[in-house]
């Protein structure tokens, strides 16, 4: 991973509210550091694999709640400290007051999901909103939300804004992340008292799929973007006679489907056990294979040395063992409990008490399977889909931006949003995380502590929501009429403080006069559009 460290001074923000907003702290060179998201070409690959099949992987995606977010041992500490003056930076539109009187909740415009695909392959969400700065193109989340928190050696992959989101639509379009900011404590040491990152975005693109269009076999192989085919089955005659005439890249094509293997015994010409090995042989006879199964460690222990008249299986192969991480092991605890591991399971302990490492052993035995392959032939007509996309212009100028305050006391008043969607330690799963929630509070007067994930001072907010939420803004002095307040922190750990099973509190990095370092040295950096 390459980072890229901006020296003092090499982010100088234009004139007005903005960069007299931000004149008041100084960067601290050591403080930022910056990954590439996408380039040009890989966005427009990035919005392609999001928006295909009308939208599919938005709606396919779920909350990101991965393990190593869990925390046992929370505390509490003293009041909050800064390290600098406090600070702000208005938000988009509110450059000239405006007094408004209401009691109403409007959730704001800027808010949406932040998506990517994790280390994993799979997709997820986290909440974000969009931030003033220069070039109105910048994006507030969790750091967790973009750089890889196994090991955090890199930026999570896709990741894109889509302000507004709502059931597989992008009102406002999709937009690109181009380039992540965060804390080199975060970025290198996984850090969560510095929890949080600003992404400056690509233009939006906006657009709808048109007509699938009818193409040719070879100009089908070479589309990149969103595909399928219809297909007709037909006899081996015509399928012989069809490649006869187009060729094997043409309309007439074959696939082989094979049967789910079945365990067979004995076949009638070997007469006894002596001869059966030598039967089979490596490739099969017949369809039938000698390989090897998994199985319980009670079958394991049932099967016997050799093949009776019977049997369906060759005697007993291995027991193998293997150390695994927690992540594996609770990964198949839930998978025996399914039925889908066979293998033993256990973690062997410390004095105290505490698992230090974790174990599994399976079981297999040799058995004879049996699988029929079957040609299916076919003659195909090819389509390809594109998509009407249209530049959507810049984020800031579609739904505005949040202002961005730090150094902010404790008890201060804020109101939370996000998209919460994953469950509560007890299985309780009361949100859709379809549509945005909110919370309503004053932040504590003392930090809290969290060691398991090196956190020595986090702000914390009574809100008793579950994993899809984090990566939400705190907003300070918000206002129903505008839709708009100021950032003094993103949800970054979800935790239940009192031990009933239920999350209660969410806990967000302080927001201090080096996070208005890195917010002032992304907010100064242009993207650009992705079409010209």
């Amino acid at each position: 991973m390459k980072r890229i460290l901006l020296p003092a001074g090499g982010a100088v923000l234009a004139t007005g509210l903005l960069a007299a907003g931000l004149a008041g702290t100084a960067q601290a060179q050591s403080d930022v550091s910056s990954d590439v998201l996408n380039s040009e070409a890989k966005a427009v690959e990035t919005v392609e694999f999001w928006s295909a099949s009308n939208y599919l992987a938005l709606k396919q995606a779920v909350a990101f709640n991965p393990d190593s977010l869990e925390v046992s041992k929370i505390q509490s500490g003293g009041g909050y400290s800064s390290d600098t003056k406090p600070g702000q930076v208005v938000p988009i539109g509110e450059e000239k007051k405006v007094v408004a009187k209401t009691q109403n909740v409007n959730f704001p415009k800027t808010i949406g999901k932040v998506f990517f695909v994790a280390k994993d392959g799979k997709p997820y969400w986290c909440s974000g909103t969009s931030i003033q700065s220069q070039y109105r193109n910048l994006v507030a989340t969790a750091g967790h939300c973009v750089y890889d928190i196994a090991g955090n050696d890199e930026v999570v992959s896709n990741w894109v804004f889509v302000p507004g989101y709502y059931q597989g639509k992008a009102p406002w379009g999709i937009y690109a992340g181009k380039q992540a900011f965060t804390h080199y404590d975060f970025d290198v040491y996984e850090d969560f008292d510095r929890d949080y990152a600003f992404v400056t975005v690509y233009n939006g693109i906006g657009g709808a799929a048109y007509t699938p269009k009818k193409v040719s076999k070879s100009e089908w192989d070479a589309y990149k973007g969103e595909k399928f085919v219809k297909k007709q089955e037909i006899s081996a005659e015509e399928y012989t006679a069809g490649v006869s005439k187009y060729g094997e890249n043409g309309p007439y094509q074959k696939e082989s489907t094979t049967s789910a293997p079945e365990t067979v015994g004995k076949p009638a010409d070997v007469k006894d056990a002596a001869d059966a090995l030598a039967y089979y042989t490596a490739e099969g006879k017949n369809g039938v294979k000698l390989t090897a199964a998994e199985v319980t460690e009670v079958e394991y222990n049932k099967a016997a040395d050799g093949l009776d008249n019977n049997a369906k299986f060759v005697g007993p192969t291995n027991a193998s063992k293997a150390s695994i991480s927690q992540e594996e092991y609770k990964r198949l605890l839930a998978e025996k409990a399914d039925g889908k591991f066979l293998g033993k399971l256990w973690a062997e302990k410390d004095a105290k008490g505490a698992e230090i490492s974790w174990h599994k052993q399976q079981y297999f035995i040799k058995k004879w399977v049996k699988s029929t392959t079957k040609e299916f032939y076919w003659v195909g007509e090819f389509y390809i889909v594109g998509h009407l996309i249209k530049d959507a212009g810049r984020l800031g100028d579609n739904v505005g931006g949040q202002g961005v305050a730090w150094n902010q006391k404790g008890g201060t008043a804020v109101r939370t949003f996000g998209y919460p969607f994953g469950p509560h330690p007890d299985g309780n799963k009361p949100y859709t995380g379809v549509t945005p929630k909110w919370c309503y509070g004053k932040t504590q007067e003392k930090v809290l502590k969290i060691p398991a994930r090196r956190v020595e001072e986090h702000q914390s907010f009574r809100c008793a929501v579950t994993a899809g939420y984090d990566g939400g803004p705190w907003l300070t002095r918000y206002s129903n009429a505008k839709r708009l307040g100021y950032v003094t922190g993103v949800t970054s750990l979800i935790v239940d403080t009192d031990n009933n099973k239920r999350y209660d509190t969410i806990t967000s990095a302080i927001f201090d006069g080096e996070t208005a370092s890195i917010y002032k040295a992304a907010a100064a950096v242009w993207s650009g559009k992705l079409i010209k």
